[in-house]
């Protein structure tokens, strides 16, 4: 039943370049090709549902499809989060605290029916399911969270990307030198690293003069989407020579 990756550092480098990606995938649709934010969530939504569907019923790991459903999480995220701030005016500061909320009463639901928080050992697709809620709620809370340290907090989009790749280093001494449980480590981390993502994407899209690379959605996301084919393509290359090397 367990259909998760390892949690290693190329775990945390793929879903760095997907989230950034789904920042910079979320705004082509939404921005740059004028589609708005409420057809966009719709869209990248029913995107997520459909990926989503496959991975549940998988009968084993296949990493195209678990970084697909993370992909569908990162870009629906992004336009949901967008709609919410923008279009119905709730701001980042109340989008974030609604999304905080929903991301927290998850967690709390899923320790309380699955008896743990595990994200490398899932036994059923209950857990499965509540595993996927929280990755799209944190990942929907990342792109409120790094829109606000990069608009409404002064930081702009390097400051904000440097402050949330601080918080994420001391997540790593924490995990190396502290005592503190491997899986709220896990959560603060996959929640931080949507922002970095967020604030990421925008230095690499948003104009010189505004802070940003000025590569565009279009250029970013061409770049980010083949880096993330190229390392996803590594791990069935690795995952296909354990199997063969197994079976001899």
């Amino acid at each position: 039943m367990n259909k998760l990756p390892a949690i290693t550092l190329a775990f945390w480098i793929m879903k760095i370049c997907a989230t950034t990606l789904g920042e910079t995938a979320g705004d082509l649709l939404s921005m740059t090709l004028n589609i708005g934010y409420a057809l966009s969530s719709i869209i990248l939504f029913s995107f997520f549902i459909g990926t989503l569907f496959i991975q549940l019923f998988s009968k084993k790991f296949h990493p195209i499809v678990y970084w697909s459903v993370i992909l569908a999480t990162s870009t629906a995220g992004t336009t949901m989060s967008d709609y919410m701030d923008r279009t119905l005016g709730l701001g980042y500061a109340t989008g974030s605290l609604i999304l905080v909320t929903l991301l927290s009463v998850t967690l709390i639901i899923w320790k309380k029916t699955e008896k743990t928080l595990s994200v490398t050992n899932i036994k059923s697709r209950r857990g499965e399911l509540f595993y996927w809620v929280a990755i799209l709620f944190s990942n929907t809370l990342g792109t409120a969270l790094g829109d606000f340290l990069a608009d409404n907090s002064g930081l702009g989009f390097l400051g904000g990307a440097i402050l949330i790749g601080s918080l994420l280093a001391m997540i790593v001494l924490a995990y190396y030198y502290s005592k503190i449980s491997h899986v709220v480590l896990f959560w603060l981390a996959f929640v931080l690293t949507r922002p970095f993502g967020a604030t990421f994407g925008d230095l690499l899209t948003k104009p010189i003069e505004k802070g940003g690379l000025d590569f565009g959605t279009i250029g970013s996301s061409m770049i980010l989407f083949v880096i993330l084919v190229f390392l996803v393509t590594k791990s069935i290359l690795k995952i296909k020579s354990e199997e063969k090397h197994l079976a001899v």
